[in-house]
């Protein structure tokens, strides 16, 4: 997700990623309150929550670098990913 306030991005995992989303524009999460609202400008797919989670270390991992730009500019629109 990208903060309109201040154009940051938050990387997280979600079994429902439209109530996550919500969730985070009406301040529910202490870490992100204060930089609502959000939109969703990514996000991968994936069969079960180890390879979610492993996935989102990965991208964290990145800490807004050349790989994460790349990633973003890559999509630049939601797109759905099925990482095997």
């Amino acid at each position: 997700m990208k903060s309109r306030k201040d154009d940051g991005y938050y990387v997280g995992c979600s079994s429902n990623i439209d109530e996550r989303l919500r969730a985070h524009n009406r301040g529910y999460n202490i870490s992100t309150k204060d930089r609502r609202p959000f939109d969703l400008v990514y996000f991968e797919n994936y069969d079960n929550s180890e390879m979610a989670y492993s996935r989102e270390k990965e991208i964290k991992s990145y800490k807004g670098g050349d790989a994460f730009k790349k990633l973003i500019r890559a999509g630049g629109r939601v797109v759905n990913y099925n990482r095997l």
